[in-house]
């Protein structure tokens, strides 16, 4: 949303708690004390996690996707004045590419098995994982985690196996199996094609059938 002016946003004031994690190990987010959850993109972290650091206060201006209580950050504030505003990502940063390898890509195969604090979003809101109480971060895709609602409820055991980062803001593990327990874990389902692409290619058939010239 770099084309968007943060001048013209609501301006949410607040104190850092932790730092959110995406499946690379990179800051993609975070929490306020006040259990506010915020996202920003991946090509700001480093100045936000520059800038800022749990207990640190933080000025916010974003957006808030319809029927989620999170904020998409299009610029933060740090108590000395510094802002970071979303300008997009530089045209030279090539690491977010398809085929690249991801500068922080040191993944590894890992289990995590807890409980659930938070639900956690992408930056339109969309349901993609989970915080535990211990601080570790359970990702997975937004189409899988719309269909384990039931396991990603506050409150509710959730383990996963999958490919984990640990580093200086915390674990996160990009889920391939997930359960209520490590001993009872199933493979995320792969996205399915849309369902409305083979609706749409049938109207076209019906269509062109019904203006075809007659033999």
């Amino acid at each position: 949303m770099h084309w968007i002016d943060p001048a013209c946003l609501p301006e949410t004031t607040g104190t850092v708690d932790l730092f959110l994690l995406n499946p690379h190990g990179e800051a993609d987010g975070l929490i306020l004390v006040d259990g506010v959850e915020v996202h920003f993109p991946p090509h700001m972290a480093k100045l936000v996690v520059t800038a800022l650091k749990s207990g640190d206060k933080v000025k916010i201006r974003g957006v808030r996707p319809r029927g989620t209580e999170m904020i998409a950050a299009v610029s933060l504030e740090a108590a000395d004045g510094s802002q970071i505003v979303d300008l997009g990502p530089p045209r030279e940063d090539h690491d977010h590419k398809p085929g690249k390898k991801h500068p922080a890509d040191a993944r590894k195969p890992m289990d995590v098995e807890g409980t659930v604090k938070r639900v956690l979003h992408g930056p339109r809101g969309e349901t993609r994982g989970a915080l535990l109480e211990d601080g570790r971060i359970v990702w997975m895709p937004p189409h899988a985690a719309e269909s384990l609602h039931d396991l990603l409820a506050p409150g509710k055991k959730l383990a996963a196996r999958g490919d984990g980062v640990t580093n200086a803001l915390g674990t996160v593990v990009d889920a391939h199996e997930i359960g209520a327990s490590l001993a009872h874990l199933k493979p995320v389902r792969p996205k399915k094609p849309h369902e409305h692409a083979g609706h749409e290619h049938h109207k076209h058939d019906e269509h062109a059938k019904k203006h075809a010239p007659a033999a």
